[in-house]
């Protein structure tokens, strides 16, 4: 007995010491690019890139504990390194669930990995059990990088927010905008009443939908991937209320179809792909491309593979100017999903990169300005509260 009481004197903390880093070790392992930087561009696409707004509509970050103020030799995104890739905006999504076998095709709900990654990574202990906390201890943790970003980094919550915010920017881009946004309303744990709760937080975008289906409706990977329940209906009018833009990214088609038949403001898709270019699951129909433009909103490209059917910025850029040619320039956006355990062709610092890509593919100097970020500025100033 005694040698056994030794024994797990000895390996429960070595198990412990375990447990805590290994998120750190699965974030390294699943949030890759295929080079590593330094970047290089063209000479002509560095010039331009210095003058670009840059805005990207989606990265999640904030799941992982790294210290979004300081630089990282791995991942895809700190203060450092949007910073060097000249990002003036970018959204921050809050992950509270995913499903055990993740898959694009069929997930159900009553699984979830995220839990032990939320004790791993000592989060407070009311997030363990409740994914409206998790989303609320995402959203604090981004406003402390901004308390303590020595004006570096700065939430924005409304249009003087904003406003204000690109009146220093032009003055001195050294500096990012963030607007927070949910991957799926399943933080709202069926309770109309925490739209607010959400709001009050700093939340301006919801995504409806991640990996399953929950109370508002389908997901594109869901079981039933069905369209607007009766909740999701009361839900989508008091977002539209509080003026959050509304995220179409993962939703299933039928989702997609009652959203845009009730949708009265701009709705948007923060990161996919598009069929024309890339089948698949969650990749926009040209019909749906064509729909969510004609609410005046903007379809964020992403950069994995599943998006865009390769790990390359040609295949990034191919998506844009087909999802371009069919609805015009206005209408995209980036939509990278650094962060979101996806492998990608560069970090955020190689942004460069991109700028050149759609030099070579013959866009003029205002598309390419529209395309990485003045679309998203446009769509911002005019909806947000």
């Amino acid at each position: 007995m005694r040698k056994l009481l030794i024994a797990l004197v000895v390996l429960i903390p070595v198990g412990l010491g375990i447990f805590f880093v290994l998120p750190q070790l699965i974030d390294r392992e699943m949030n890759t690019v295929a080079t590593p930087p330094p970047y290089r561009a063209s000479d002509s696409a560095e010039n331009l890139h210095k003058t670009l707004f840059i805005a990207d509509l989606h990265d999640d970050a904030l799941l992982w504990n790294r210290d979004l103020l300081v630089r990282h030799d791995f991942g895809h995104s700190d203060l450092p390194r949007l910073l060097e890739g000249h990002v003036g905006l970018q959204v921050f999504s809050t992950v509270t669930k995913t499903p055990r076998g993740l898959n694009y095709e069929s997930n159900g709900a009553d699984s979830d990995n995220i839990t032990l990654l939320v004790m791993a990574q000592r989060w407070p202990k009311e997030t363990w059990s409740s994914l409206l906390q998790r989303a609320l201890y995402q959203s604090r943790r981004l406003q402390a990088a901004a308390d303590h970003s020595q004006g570096k980094l700065t939430l924005i919550r409304s249009r003087e927010d904003f406003a204000s915010y690109l009146v220093a920017w032009e003055k001195d881009p050294n500096r990012v905008a963030a607007i927070l946004a949910t991957e799926g309303l399943h933080p709202l744990e069926g309770k109309l009443e925490n739209v607010d709760r959400l709001y009050d937080a700093g939340f301006r975008i919801a995504g409806l939908t991640h990996f399953f289906d929950n109370e508002v409706g389908g997901s594109a990977h869901g079981l039933e991937k069905g369209g607007l329940t009766p909740f999701g209906r009361r839900v989508i009018a008091r977002l539209e209320e509080k003026k959050m833009l509304v995220d179409l990214a993962h939703a299933s088609r039928a989702l997609i179809d009652d959203v845009l038949d009730m949708a009265e403001r701009p709705v948007l898709v923060s990161h996919t792909g598009v069929e024309g270019t890339c089948p698949g699951t969650r990749n926009l129909t040209d019909a749906h491309i064509q729909r969510i433009a004609a609410t005046g909103g903007v379809i964020g490209i992403g950069y994995w593979e599943t998006a865009v059917c390769d790990t390359s910025v040609k295949a990034i850029v191919r998506a844009i100017r087909y999802t371009a040619d069919k609805v015009g320039v206005a209408h995209v956006a980036l939509g990278s999903d650094f962060d979101g355990t996806v492998h990608t062709p560069f970090d955020t610092s190689g942004l460069a990169q991109l700028t050149q890509g759609l030099q070579e593919a013959g866009f003029s100097e205002a598309d390419i300005a529209a395309i990485m970020g003045g679309n998203v500025r446009r769509l911002l100033l005019e909806n947000l509260p």
